[in-house]
Parts: structure tokens; C-alpha cells; sequence
């Protein structure tokens, strides 16, 4: 199928794109400050909504597994990245233990995993893939559907050296051991164990098991991307509104047992309050809504839209089954109510958002998620979603002012997100 991406990349920049664009010195001069203070996350994706008037993140994923969907254009990007991130945690590093998912099936996901061991490869680095999942107790050949293959192996704590090592090799050391594994199952025990006691002279792990969903929260992320953008944009001057999503957080939520309702009606009446003033400030005619979404977890998975707080109340038994249970089964008790955000992209008429990789503190690559049942206030992180890579690994870092460059706002606001995920890891 040929695509057909409506947004004009060679046009006229709508204002707040060619306002970031015209302000990139001090853009970047602010960003290079900022890295000195702050140790960026290991790699992370972005999902951004653009509507024209406001462009925000709205999820940020410290174990991204979509690498497989970025342009190979962007490879020389990724190598240069990795090398620098890994340097970050052991300067002398040549073997990595990359430990993916417990899934073994998902080969969308497989082929993720195939690329970024490739990148590691690439780069240099000797790379084994070492399994948490019970179920594979000796050296596993998964085949792809491509005709690739992955070899996965189970792995133990040593206690004698305080390393993560491969169960049938032993004498392999890592220097680095990275997850692509978000725990929303929990910590296991291996690296419960391994991440009090390990010999952080000898190995690191990356990202630190408190980045994983058994612990970590979207709101806690929002609140440190608050701190964050108030900086940013009093030192570019611009209304931070424009680059951040407003949203609320509820407790004790039990969508089978309609407990916090109350919480949840109330912060979605006080968000879109916030959204309508704001709408009518700039003179937005669209209609406000929010998102109603798991607090832990991805995959798409736990997510409402709502335009009216009295829609809470009026769930039926298909819409809070929906919103009780997320990856791995585990239930809902938390939610974030966060800000929607229309998008104004459509591939073939298909509502499309960008989603930004980045590697360390540097743009490591960039698609398109687009969804053919999906509208522009709508989810597309769901079924009949299909992804199309960014055709020019150049247009995501150029701050060239006399070409007209639509993507420049986006490896903005993904960095300002990667930095927030920072300052939330050291809190």
C-alpha cells in the first residue's frame, strides 16, 4: 500500500513548530546544560500528539520494543548512541546481556529484539540473550518469521562473584546486563536478589529495576515532565501548556467494584476545566476530552476516553472489564487522567502520531503509529494499528532555519520527556 502522509513536510511550519525551530540555539544550549546535571535513561520511546496548536508527549516507555519499526537510515544514529549509553555504564565493555521479555510469541516483538541485539552487534559488543521465563530451562532456538532467529538462555545470580551470569556458560561476563523487560510482572527473584547485592565494580543493570512497572507510575512521571517543561519554557518563553498534557491521578480505583468514582469523576471534571479555559484562551474550537488510563503498564492496554465527567458513572460491565486488567493480567488500581490530545497527522487518511526512540540523551529514531479504525481523539495504540518509519534519519535533528522542518519539534519534545524520565528515576 502506498502512503500518503498528509502533513505538509514541505510547507508552511504551523506557529509553534517554526516557534521551536526559530528558538533552537537556545534550545539546544538549554539541553546540553541539562544533560550535565541529569544521567539520561539508558533508551526510552516517546508517543506524541501534534494538533497543531499543542504538541505533548503522552506515554513515555523506559523498555521501548519497537526498534524493529525505525528506518534503517537511522542505524549509523543508533550504533553511535549505544556506543556512548554503554560507555556511560562500563567504559570497558565488550560482552552485554540483553534480557528480553518473557513472551516468546509476539513476533512483532521478536523481531525488536532482533534489531537491537543487531545494533549492539554493530556497535561492537559480544551480546547473549538471557531469558527470565521459567519455562526455558536450557539454550532455546526461537525462529522468526523472516527466516532470522534468536537464541535464548536461562541465567543465574553467582554469588561467589555478585554477577548475572549465563547458566551454560559461566565464564561469560557482562559487563552491562540491559532489560528490555518492563517487570509489569513483577521484580523475579534473580534480580530482586542480584540488584541489592551485585558488584556494581563489575556489572550494572540498565534500566535499574525501579524504572519497571512493578514500581514505576505515568503520573510521577508527568509531575517530574511539570518540573521540567516550567524550566524549559520560561527559558525559551513560550506558555508550557503548549508542550504539556494536564492530568490527574486517583488511588484505590476498582473499576468491577465501581470504587473511586468519586475520585475519578471529580479530576475529570477539574482536567477539563483546565482543557476548556485553556481552549478558550487561544480560541480552540475542538472539544475537550481526557484519557482515562492505567497508571502502570503499556501496550495500549487499560485506556478510556472521556468528554464528560458523568460518563464515569455510567460505565457498563464491557467498558470497566476493559479497564480492570492490563499486561499480565495484573488489575487496575491506579489510574492517570491525562489531557487528550487530537491529532492533526493522517497517513491515507488514517489517523497517525509520531513516536520518537532515543538512545541515552541522543534521537536514536522515529515512526509513525497509524491506525485504520481509529479517529484523531481516539487511542491508536490498539488493533489495527500498522507502523511507517520517518523517511530521513536527517529531518528529526535538523535545526536548519531555511528548511522547513516539521519533525525538529518532536526530538524537542521526546528529549524533554527523556529528561523528565531522568529526574523521576533519581527521585
Amino acid at each position: 500500500m502506498k502512503l500518503n502522509l498528509k502533513t505538509a513536510l514541505s510547507g508552511p511550519l504551523l506557529e509553534l513548530e517554526q516557534t521551536l525551530l526559530n528558538k533552537s540555539n537556545l534550545i539546544e544550549s538549554w539541553f546540553r546544560n541539562q544533560w550535565q546535571k541529569h544521567k539520561p535513561p539508558f533508551y526510552s520511546s516517546c508517543d506524541l500528539r501534534n494538533s497543531g496548536f499543542k504538541i505533548t508527549p503522552v506515554d513515555t516507555n523506559l523498555f521501548p520494543g519497537g526498534f524493529n519499526n525505525i528506518s534503517q537510515q537511522f542505524l549509523p544514529m543508533c550504533i553511535q548512541a549505544i556506543t556512548i549509553a554503554v560507555e556511560r555504564c562500563c567504559p570497558t565493555a565488550q560482552k552485554i546481556l540483553l534480557i528480553p521479555e518473557n513472551h516468546t510469541r509476539n513476533q512483532f516483538y521478536l523481531q525488536n529484539i532482533w534489531q537491537l541485539k543487531n545494533i549492539f552487534v554493530l556497535a561492537g559488543f559480544e551480546i547473549r540473550l538471557g531469558t527470565l521465563n521459567p519455562e526455558i530451562t536450557e539454550t532455546t532456538k526461537i525462529e522468526l518469521n523472516d527466516g532470522k532467529n534468536l537464541i535464548l538462555e536461562p541465567i543465574f545470580y553467582d554469588e561467589q562473584t555478585q554477577t548475572i551470569k549465563i547458566q551454560n556458560d559461566p565464564d561469560f561476563e557482562p559487563c552491562c546486563v540491559i532489560l528490555n523487560n518492563d517487570l509489569s510482572a513483577g521484580v523475579p527473584e534473580i534480580l530482586q536478589q542480584s540488584f541489592a547485592k551485585i558488584n556494581k565494580n563489575k556489572q550494572k543493570i540498565l534500566p535499574p529495576i525501579q524504572a519497571g512497572w512493578t514500581t514505576r507510575r505515568k503520573s510521577k512521571h508527568f509531575q517530574a515532565y511539570d518540573l521540567v517543561v516550567q524550566d524549559f519554557a520560561n527559558f525559551i518563553g513560550i506558555d508550557g501548556w503548549r508542550i504539556n498534557p494536564a492530568f490527574g491521578s486517583c488511588k484505590s480505583v476498582n473499576f468491577h467494584e465501581r470504587q473511586g468514582e468519586e475520585c475519578l469523576t471529580h479530576n475529570v471534571a477539574v482536567v477539563l476545566e483546565r482543557i476548556k479555559q485553556k481552549y478558550k484562551e487561544y480560541g480552540v474550537s475542538e472539544k475537550p476530552y481526557v484519557v482515562v488510563k492505567a497508571d502502570a503498564g503499556t501496550y495500549g492496554m487499560g485506556i478510556m476516553t472521556i468528554s464528560d465527567a458523568s460518563e464515569i458513572v455510567g460505565l457498563n460491565r464491557k467498558q470497566r472489564n476493559k479497564m480492570s486488567v492490563v499486561k499480565e493480567g495484573l488489575e487496575v488500581s491506579e489510574v492517570i487522567i491525562q489531557e487528550g490530545v487530537h491529532t492533526i497527522e493522517t497517513i491515507n487518511d488514517f489517523a497517525a502520531e509520531p513516536v520518537v526512540y532515543m538512545i541515552d540523551k541522543f534521537i536514536a529514531g522515529a515512526f509513525y503509529r497509524i491506525n485504520d479504525k481509529k479517529g484523531k481523539d481516539e487511542n491508536l495504540n490498539a488493533p489495527g494499528m500498522f507502523f511507517e518509519p520517518f523517511a530521513f534519519a536527517n529531518n528529526i535533528n535538523n535545526d536548519d532555519k531555511e528548511i522547513p522542518n516539521r519533525f525538529y519539534s518532536y526530538g524537542v519534545i521526546a528529549r524533554l520527556a527523556a529528561l523528565a524520565a531522568a529526574v523521576e528515576l533519581e527521585n
